[in-house]
């Protein structure tokens, strides 16, 4: 190409021809744009391979530790039980009390739960059963419920229950008293609305109000009894008081998007833990998955209807309201029992 007159010669490049729709680039400027995308690439690369290793860790971590619970051999009964209703769980939540001396080798001090999620996994449903409710033991007759542990262990409460609420029972957890105070601490203590003040028989105080739970509180509270005049009722409820609190900090998003968090949680309760053999790292991650969108608003908690008490065999005992109690039949098999309160004392 010939340099028009006047032009200098180092100006004639800008006259060459380009491809069609791009400015020509130097080819020192091409290559630096190179090397920053293929920076870029390795890095973005290199912070997956981090990703997948640190996710990777702490899913072994859950893994192991919740694998590593105690487990049951043959929790459930033989025989007939009732039929499984397709989507629904229920989980009896059995709470043993290593420390209560009452408690002895046969666990008579258990606090005992069903705990329900309906097919919509919209809800969750926990009911307290008083451990005083005097009811038929499947081949032993009448007693309090929770003699059914020492007459037949863990199937024969299975079996009491599922007659009690009418309803199949899934799996089977038994945690022991001791981890509350680990699982408090975990999630930087439970708030809770006590609406008693009361000194517990250990020593601790607690004032009416707004309370928080940490430590050897929490299992206080959780424990006391005596001091109550109506004794194990509002132990339940106070029990109950915990759970929800314990809940509403679990399931809040700095603890789910918490893994360090959320692998101290399971880290502190698997130690305590005892629960049937289908009760694994699988089926847990796919009950979490399946109530993946309850917060603690969703879960409802109430105490299996009673008439009081009564005196039954020359002991205080607790009496089944069993015209209430099927109406709790039917709204779990309604699929309605989050809507369900239990008429006041």
């Amino acid at each position: 190409m010939t340099t028009p007159p006047g032009l200098p010669t180092s100006a004639a490049t800008l006259l060459l021809p380009v491809a069609d729709g791009a400015p020509a680039q130097p080819p020192h400027k091409r290559k630096r744009k190179r090397d920053r995308m293929k920076t870029a690439f390795f890095s973005v690369l290199a912070l997956f391979v981090v990703v997948l290793i640190v996710v990777g860790g702490f899913a072994w971590s859950l893994w192991s530790s919740f694998n590593n619970a105690d487990t049951i051999a043959d929790a459930f009964p033989g025989g007939d039980r009732p039929a499984a209703v397709a989507g629904t769980r229920t989980i009896l939540l059995l709470g043993s009390d290593s420390r209560d001396p009452e408690a002895g080798e046969s666990g008579r001090s258990d606090t005992i739960m069903v705990v329900h999620i309906p097919a919509d996994n919209q809800s969750i449903s926990v009911m307290s059963i008083m451990r005083d409710n005097w009811v038929e033991i499947p081949g032993h007759g009448e007693a309090k419920i929770n003699a059914a542990m020492a007459l037949g262990g863990v199937p024969l409460v299975v079996e009491t229950v599922e007659s009690f609420i009418a309803t199949r029972i899934d799996h089977v957890a038994i945690v022991d008293f001791e981890s509350f105070a680990g699982l408090a601490d975990a999630v930087g203590g439970v708030t809770v609305d006590n609406p008693i003040e009361f000194t517990a028989v250990s020593g601790e105080q607690f004032a009416a109000g707004e309370v928080t739970l940490a430590g050897s509180d929490a299992l206080a509270f959780v424990r006391e009894r005596k001091a109550f005049a109506t004794g194990d009722y509002q132990r339940a409820a106070n029990q109950q008081l915990f759970i929800k609190g314990l809940l509403g900090s679990v399931l809040s998003a700095d603890t789910l998007l918490n893994p360090f968090r959320v692998s101290e949680l399971v880290s502190t309760v698997s130690p305590h833990l005892t629960v049937d053999e289908g009760l694994d790292a699988w089926a847990v991650l796919s009950l979490v998955w399946n109530a993946r969108d309850i917060r603690s608003g969703d879960v409802h908690f109430f105490t299996s209807p009673t008439l009081g008490t009564g005196w039954r065999d020359g002991q205080s005992v607790v009496v089944p309201d069993w015209d209430e109690i099927e109406v709790v039949r039917q709204a779990i098999r309604d699929g309605t029992l989050s809507e369900y309160e239990p008429p006041v004392l």
